[in-house]
C-alpha cells in the first residue's frame, strides 16, 4: 500500500515493516544522525571551541611529537640524575677522610699564604697556625701582595714575633702573563726553599680556618698515600642565601660525576680533582714541574698544577677534610659573581665543553622539576623521580663534605633548592664567557690575563 503524498515516511514504515525490523531501522537512523553531527562539529571545531583550520591535523601531530620528545628527555634526565645520585652515595661512603695524627709529623712543612686585602680573614688563619699541634717542624710564609688596606699590620699583630713565621711585603704587579695568585705562590715557594730543607710545601688561602691538628693530619695523609699532592676538601661555609645556593655545587660537581677512589688511583689528567684552598705537595715533586711557573697564567691553577703532576706519572689525591679545614670562599653576591666569573670560562676546556655541560645539567636538573610541576602522566612521574634523585645526590655530597657537622635538615633544605642553584650556576657561566670575551675580567682590583 503506497503512502499518500505528503505523508510522513515514518508513518509509512509503521504500516509496512514488522515491529522488530522497524525498531532496528529507527536505531540505525539515530546513529547516522549522531555521526553526521559529530562530523559537522569536527569540521567546525578543533575540539577546543575554536574554528578548525586546514592545518589542524598536522598541528595535533606536532604537539604529540613534542610531548613525546619532552617525555623521553625527562626520562633520560631522571635516569642520569639517578646514576649521579648513586655515585654520590658511593663517594660519600668510601671516600678517604682526614683522621687525627697518632704521632708528630716528622717532615719539615712550609705553609705559604698569598694574601691581598685580607684584613678580615688573614689574622684568624694566622692564629690557627700558631696553635698547630704535632707539627714540630713547621714554618709559615705570608706574602702581602700589594694590599691597599692594613692587612700587613694586622698580620704582624697576629704573628706576635713568632719565629716560625715570616711576613713578606710586595708592591709590584704580577709579571705579564701571570695571575696574581700564581705569581705570589712562586715568590713564597722560592723564599721557603731558600730558608732550608723542605719536605712538604703547602699553599693555603687566607680565608681558610684550621683545626689545631689540621696540618699534621694532612702531612700524615700525604705520607701514607704515597702521592705527590694531597688536597683536603674543606667544609664550605656560607653566610648569605646566595652563598648557600651556590657553594654546595663545588663538592657536588665532582662527587656526582667521578668515582673518587678510582680517580685517586689514576694518573689520568682528565680525572683530577683539586682544591686550591689547601694543597700540600711533596717538595721534590713540586719542583720537578717547575712549581707555579707551569701554571703562570691559568685561572684554575689548582686543577692545572695537579694535571701537570699527573702528566709526569705522579698521583694526586683528594680527601674529605671538612672536620679539620673550613673556608668561607666568598662573602655575598658581588664576591660570588666576581669570584666565579673569573674562572668558569675555563672550567671545561672552553666554549664547547661548557655548552655541553650546561646542556647536560639542564636535562638532568632543570627539566625534571619543570616536568614534575607542569607535566602530566608519565612525564610528571619521571620528573618527580629525577628531582628526588638530584636532591638525594646533593644531600649525600653535603654530608660527605661536612662530615656530618652540618645539621641534616639544613642540608636537605639547601638540596631542595637544587634547580635554583643550577640556574644560578648557568647564569654565572654565561656571564664569565661574556666578561672574558670583552676582556673585563678582574679579581681583587686587578685585570686577569687572557693569554692562558
Amino acid at each position: 500500500m503506497e503512502a499518500p503524498p505528503g505523508r510522513n515516511h515514518r508513518d509509512a514504515c509503521r504500516g509496512q515493516l514488522p515491529r522488530p525490523q522497524y525498531a532496528q531501522f529507527r536505531r540505525l537512523g539515530r546513529n547516522r544522525r549522531r555521526s553526521d553531527h559529530r562530523c559537522r562539529c569536527d569540521r567546525r571545531s578543533d575540539g577546543l571551541g575554536q574554528p578548525q583550520s586546514p592545518r589542524a591535523a598536522p598541528q595535533l601531530v606536532c604537539v604529540s611529537a613534542t610531548s613525546d620528545v619532552i617525555r623521553r628527555l625527562t626520562a633520560a634526565g631522571a635516569v642520569l640524575a639517578g646514576v649521579s645520585a648513586a655515585l654520590s652515595v658511593v663517594n660519600a661512603t668510601t671516600m678517604r677522610r682526614l683522621t687525627p695524627p697518632r704521632t708528630d709529623a716528622r717532615e719539615s712543612v712550609a705553609i705559604c699564604i698569598p694574601a691581598r686585602n685580607e684584613r678580615e680573614k688573614l689574622p684568624a688563619l694566622l692564629v690557627d697556625l700558631r696553635a698547630q699541634a704535632r707539627c714540630p717542624h713547621l714554618e709559615v710564609f705570608v706574602l702581602d701582595d700589594g694590599s691597599t688596606d692594613d692587612t700587613f699590620a694586622l698580620a704582624e699583630r697576629a704573628v706576635a714575633a713568632d719565629p716560625r713565621f715570616e711576613l713578606i711585603r710586595s708592591d709590584t704587579d704580577p709579571p705579564p702573563g701571570w695571575t696574581g695568585k700564581a705569581a705570589a705562590c712562586r715568590i713564597l715557594a722560592e723564599r721557603a726553599f731558600d730558608r732550608g730543607s723542605v719536605d712538604y710545601i703547602a699553599f693555603v688561602d687566607a680565608d681558610v680556618r684550621l683545626d689545631s691538628h689540621a696540618v699534621a693530619s694532612v702531612a700524615s695523609a700525604l705520607r701514607s698515600s704515597g702521592a705527590s699532592l694531597l688536597c683536603p676538601w674543606p667544609r664550605q661555609l656560607s653566610g648569605t642565601l646566595v652563598e648557600s645556593l651556590v657553594q654546595p655545587l663545588l663538592s657536588f660537581s665532582w662527587m656526582s660525576t667521578l668515582p673518587i677512589r678510582a680517580a685517586d688511583a689514576s694518573t689520568r689528567p682528565s680525572t683530577v680533582v683539586a682544591c686550591g684552598q689547601f694543597m700540600m705537595f711533596d717538595a721534590n715533586a713540586y719542583r720537578s714541574i717547575g712549581g707555579h711557573v707551569s701554571v703562570a697564567g691559568s685561572p684554575t691553577e689548582d686543577l692545572d698544577i695537579a694535571r701537570a703532576l699527573r702528566r709526569q706519572g705522579r698521583r694526586t689525591v683528594l680527601v674529605a677534610g671538612g672536620e679539620f679545614v673550613r673556608c668561607r670562599m666568598y662573602d655575598g653576591w658581588p664576591a660570588v659573581r666576581d669570584g666565579y666569573t673569573r674562572w668558569l670560562w675555563n672550567a671545561f676546556g672552553g666554549l664547547f665543553g661548557s655548552a655541553s655541560v650546561l646542556g647536560a645539567i639542564s636535562v638532568m636538573y632543570l627539566l625534571p622539576p619543570a616536568a614534575a610541576l607542569f607535566g602530566s602522566g608519565a612525564t610528571r612521574r619521571w620528573g618527580l623521580l629525577g628531582y628526588c634523585a638530584a636532591v638525594s645526590s646533593r644531600v649525600a655530597a653535603g654530608y660527605a663534605e661536612s662530615g656530618g657537622s652540618t645539621p641534616l635538615l639544613r642540608t636537605v633544605a639547601r638540596a631542595t633548592a637544587h634547580p635554583v642553584s643550577v640556574a644560578i650556576y648557568g647564569a654565572l657561566t654565561i656571564e664569565s664567557f661574556r666578561r672574558h670575551r670583552l676582556g673585563t675580567t678582574t679579581w681583587k682590583g686587578r685585570p686577569l690575563t687572557t693569554e692562558f
